[in-house]
């Protein structure tokens, strides 16, 4: 086989999703007929997660940029796939120049990792602002100091369906419910304490050492540093039972506790 037949055999995009539940697509090469493909295929397999997802195009892994017109289709065809294109993530001038002729914006939130990824010397990233959450959101805004770190942030009340706890710089301990259709986010590990069925994402801004500790694994989802596996990929016999989650390079492992 050739290594372009084997080439093709590879998935056209990666896609991970960062601590605001936006997901950054990361186009490896140019197909978009493969590219639509593949995001129907994850929108028909895991609804719930990719359907009207927020999504950051990634170019800058593309051995050079594409021209207007063919970013705007591959725009268009992430969108008909049932997600939802935001922008385009921080790369070069001539990226911000396409990003401005397409009306759209670019978001400097994976700046470091575009920078590091082409051995530049990092600059202080911006974040980009996110949208007002059209759901009910509980987020820890608040810079920890070292003592908060180590202690991690506890909440002890239920997280139900359309709310978000986010535990900045620190573990999350969780001690009761967390429903289906909640979302929780540490920057460290997750402990939950009680039955965990909504969406778990540790090392949010990627901290690849951290950990998901479940009493009762129900979950939609569960990432950790922006790796994910969803509920229709988990083993059932963990379903319902105690769990533990981790990265091995770049695969997520899971295993009763």
């Amino acid at each position: 086989m050739t290594a372009a037949a084997l080439a093709d055999l590879e998935p056209v995009a990666e896609i991970k999703f960062g601590q605001v539940g936006i997901a950054n697509l990361k186009l490896k090469r140019l197909n978009p007929d493969a590219l639509a493909a593949e995001l129907r295929a994850k929108v028909e397999n895991a609804e719930k997660l990719f359907l009207r997802a927020p999504v950051v195009l990634d170019l800058s892994h593309l051995p050079e940029l594409p021209d207007v017109e063919v970013v705007r289709d591959l725009l268009a065809r992430i969108r008909a796939s049932g997600m939802l294109p935001v922008g385009l993530s921080y790369g070069t001038s001539e990226n911000e120049q396409i990003a401005q002729a397409l009306g759209v914006p670019v978001i400097a939130k994976f700046r470091a990792s575009y920078e590091r990824a082409h051995d530049a010397p990092p600059e202080p990233a911006v974040r980009a602002t996110p949208p007002p959450p059209s759901r009910e959101a509980v987020v820890e805004a608040r810079a920890p100091t070292p003592a908060a770190s180590a202690i991690g942030m506890l909440h002890d009340k239920p997280v139900r369906s359309g709310q978000q706890v986010y535990a900045r710089g620190r573990d999350l301990i969780l001690t009761a419910l967390v429903g289906n259709g909640a979302e929780v986010i540490a920057d460290g590990s997750i402990h939950a304490y009680g039955a965990l069925r909504g969406r778990a994402l540790a090392g949010a801004q990627g901290d690849e050492s951290a950990r998901i500790y479940c009493q009762e694994f129900h979950a939609e989802l569960v990432s950790i540093a922006g790796q994910y596996r969803v509920f229709e990929d988990i083993p059932k016999d963990l379903r319902g039972q105690r769990v533990q989650c981790w990265l091995e390079g770049d695969k997520l492992m899971l295993k009763k506790l």
